[in-house]
């Protein structure tokens, strides 16, 4: 395992993470297999942007006994209210999460304390000149964050933070597909539906965004580095041709102040994909020649399975939903087990009240309503 310094933290993280969304669906022992094959593998850095308190809870457990071994990447203002997350700037909601994800994690520190989820200048402006930041800043004057981080999918977010001062790194999105896509602070048409062709790659104001992070010795932490899964078939991706996980994580490592991408493991096999990547060949990690042949450049409405559409009034893990509907659509019929998998959620897609409050939320403009209908029909 190679190590990156991530930026002015000083931290010497993993080139590979844990992203630790995967795990809300597995128990005790299956968490435990991940993370220990995480350190045997020499992983040392994972984000935690879940408020689900068994998924905390099953993670902190198997921290024990190696804690100072870990950077938990934590998140403050991702709350569970009602039995769902919520994303709050409310302080008495954030207050409390934050002890529980302390409490859970049987820690009394966090290394990098995340402002969560921020794609709207308007919304970083009232954060930084707020309670909210204070309240952060108290924080690190207690020694129970290490430093001040931020997670954006806006890249003009990501630059004021970038060049805010106080900010020392940040989670972004971070993969071929997005890299296209130009910045908005309306969630709701986070991207175009097709690419400018005459740009013939990266976005200007993200590849100014990389650069500022680098000189302002911001380090970047990554997510979203496979899209989902969608760039690993050709039928799937927006650029109608396939990448390996491998090419993936070169894709986001090259990118100028990246230090780590966070992969979401279900098993200790998916640790070891990923893992891979640090004794690959240069020609199994070249993503270049892929793009450069693909016949074209085009994302728009599809579902990541990033969970920020929540909170559902019907109590819809719709990220969930999504993710099984995908899985069944790549097969002829669908399986057993993935109807046995949604038939246990307890409430699935037949429950929407088509209200219409995850579309305006969805960072990529996917069409939940109606994808929740099509998961009806195709788990009846």
């Amino acid at each position: 395992m190679r190590y990156r310094s991530l930026g002015k933290t000083g931290l010497m993280v993993s080139e590979i993470g844990l992203g630790g969304e995967w795990l809300e669906r597995h128990n005790a022992a299956e968490v435990q297999a991940v993370i220990d094959r995480c350190a045997e593998q020499g992983i040392n850095i994972l984000d935690c942007w879940m408020s689900e308190p068994n998924v905390r809870a099953n993670i902190g457990a198997a921290l024990k006994g190696q804690r100072e071994k870990w950077y938990i990447q934590g998140h403050i203002g991702s709350t569970w209210q009602n039995g769902q997350y919520v994303r709050t700037r409310a302080l008495p909601q954030v207050q409390t999460a934050f002890e529980d994800l302390l409490t859970r994690m049987r820690t009394d520190y966090i290394d990098l304390g995340m402002i969560h989820f921020v794609d709207e200048k308007a919304e970083f402006a009232r954060i930084m000149n707020g309670e909210f930041i204070d309240y952060v800043r108290g924080l690190k004057a207690a020694g129970k964050i290490r430093h001040i981080g931020l997670s954006t999918h806006n890249p003009d977010v990501a630059r004021l933070a970038a060049e805010h001062g106080e900010i020392e790194m940040i989670l972004f999105s971070i993969n071929p597909a997005f890299d296209m896509m130009p910045p908005t602070e309306h969630i709701d048409d986070y991207f175009a539906e097709t690419y400018d062709a005459s740009l013939g790659g990266i976005r200007p104001e993200r590849a100014a965004l990389y650069q500022i992070c680098e000189q302002n010795g911001v380090g970047i932490t990554v997510m979203k580095g496979y899209a989902g899964g969608r760039l690993f078939t050709a039928e799937q991706s927006p650029f109608g041709a396939a990448l390996t996980p491998v090419q993936c994580l070169h894709y986001a490592l090259t990118r100028p102040a990246v230090a780590s991408v966070m992969v979401g493991f279900d098993s200790p096999a998916h640790v070891d994909a990923a893992v891979a990547y640090e004794t690959a060949s240069e020609a199994e990690k070249d993503y270049a020649t892929v793009l450069a042949n693909a016949p074209h450049h085009a994302y728009s409405g599809q579902c990541t399975y990033c969970g920020h559409c929540a909170p559902c009034p019907a109590g819809i893990d719709i990220a969930m939903v999504n993710k099984l509907l995908d899985l069944a659509k790549m097969q002829p019929e669908t399986p057993a087990s993935l109807r046995a998998h949604y038939e246990s959620l307890s409430a699935n897609a037949a429950d929407c009240i088509a209200c219409g409050g995850c579309e305006t939320r969805c960072p990529f403009g996917v069409p939940v309503v109606s994808r929740m209908q099509e998961a009806v029909a195709a788990f009846k």
